[in-house]
């Protein structure tokens, strides 16, 4: 069993907007749930216990995890919060839908253009171009929704765009 930490990348800041708190807490296994739920939610063990026998006889433990989630946000932010979070990452997870908010980032590449990990890295998507370079081998970097392949890509001056690592991250992005 993990522990949750930034090295893992399985923390969630109680200052992340709700829709990161949301995803975060979805990307954990359905193992790991029942370990965060022991840890950090108020159910007692009788509604915990109920719970896990719903997941035995065949509930979806995503619908299970969707509770943990909610009751994490509406803590740090408000139960409106919570249920927008929900719902958006149904949208984007089902319809493929983006984010209602997507940060903007301005790189200025002194008119030489920019390399995509550079960029990557720069609108604070990835940690290093090294996990840029790793994470475009997975096929995990997307540039308006088509995926990025190659490593060596140029990003030319006038270049506007969103760019997407996984499934939760974004920036629009615009090289000068």
């Amino acid at each position: 069993m993990q522990k949750m930490s930034k090295s893992l990348h399985n923390y969630v800041g109680i200052t992340e907007a709700p829709d990161d708190m949301f995803g975060k807490l979805m990307s954990i296994s359905d193992d790991m749930m029942w370990r965060y739920f022991d840890l950090l939610s108020f159910r007692g063990n009788v509604e915990l216990t109920a719970l896990k026998q719903r997941v035995a006889e065949g509930a979806n433990p995503r619908d299970i995890k969707f509770l943990l989630c909610e009751e994490i946000i509406e803590r740090f932010h408000d139960r409106q919060a919570a249920v927008a979070a929900r719902e958006n990452f149904i949208a984007r997870f089902s319809g493929g839908a983006l984010p209602a908010e997507i940060p903007e980032q301005t790189l200025d590449s002194g008119g030489q253009g920019i390399g995509i990990a550079a960029a990557l890295t720069r609108c604070g998507l990835t940690s290093s171009n090294s996990e840029a370079f790793r994470l475009i081998q997975q096929g995990g970097v997307r540039i308006d929704g088509e995926k990025v392949s190659d490593r060596s890509l140029q990003l030319q001056t006038g270049f506007k765009g969103i760019l997407q690592v996984g499934k939760l991250k974004f920036c629009k992005t615009h090289v000068e």
